[in-house]
């Protein structure tokens, strides 16, 4: 009886060291993988995406487009002549801008840039009461590859049936639109002027009096915008 008491102490001494001393399992449950199909976890990496895109948006959006205001003179160098007598109305003509136009400290409008308008209207000296007229504008300019649609108000040059033949010449720019302005919005006599510069090596000219208004090829003349431009 005692022997078997012991040994049934001893087999309990056993196996509560064997207990003891078996090391637990390792969880891995903070490990394992919540994908279900067993790839890697990515969701680090696409939220880093996802920030990026975020802040690159917002600084798209923050980044203001560069207007050109109305009444902005804008001036241009004519890629053929144009005429009175040359020209008829409707007629289409192409032109580049002579120099920067500049809008926000920035260059909006290089030089160089395509434009393209329309003869509003072409009578040559003789043909009515009122003597010979040319009206221009601008409808269009090329920006990146793509025409962008533009309104100017209407450039007039008109020239009386009598009187001896003149040249007017102007400075460019706000110089022109004043003579423009002056002589011919006033209705008295003849007159015109186109910016010095263009052409060959001289100063370009609407010859008026007895003979039809002529704007040569590289002529620079300015008009005025009616509304903004937006660049982005």
């Amino acid at each position: 009886m005692r022997s078997r008491l012991l040994l049934l102490t001893l087999a309990f001494y056993l196996i509560f060291s064997l207990g003891c001393t078996s090391k637990p399992a390792t969880d891995n449950s903070s490990n394992a993988n919540p994908n279900t199909n067993g790839t890697p976890d990515n969701s680090a990496a696409n939220n880093e995406g996802d920030n990026r895109s975020s802040k690159k948006g917002a600084e798209e959006a923050k980044r203001q487009p560069i207007i050109v205001p109305a009444r902005t003179t804008i001036t241009v160098a004519l890629g053929s002549a144009l005429g009175s007598k040359l020209s008829q109305s409707g007629q289409t003509f192409t032109a580049t801008i002579a120099k920067d136009v500049i809008a926000d400290n920035v260059v909006a409008i290089p030089r160089g840039t395509t434009v393209t308008g329309t003869v509003v209207d072409a009578k040559p000296l003789g043909r009515f009461a009122g003597g010979a007229v040319l009206s221009l504008r601008v409808d269009s300019m090329n920006v990146n590859g793509a025409d962008m649609p533009v309104q100017t108000a209407m450039r007039t040059f008109t020239a009386k049936g009598k009187g001896k033949r003149t040249a007017v010449m102007a400075g460019g720019g706000a110089a022109l639109g004043g003579i423009i302005g002056g002589l011919a919005g006033g209705g008295k006599g003849a007159a015109i002027g186109l910016a010095a510069g263009g052409g060959a090596g001289g100063a370009g000219a609407a010859f008026t009096g007895n003979k039809d208004i002529v704007l040569p090829a590289e002529s620079h003349v300015a008009f005025q915008l009616t509304r903004p431009l937006e660049f982005r």
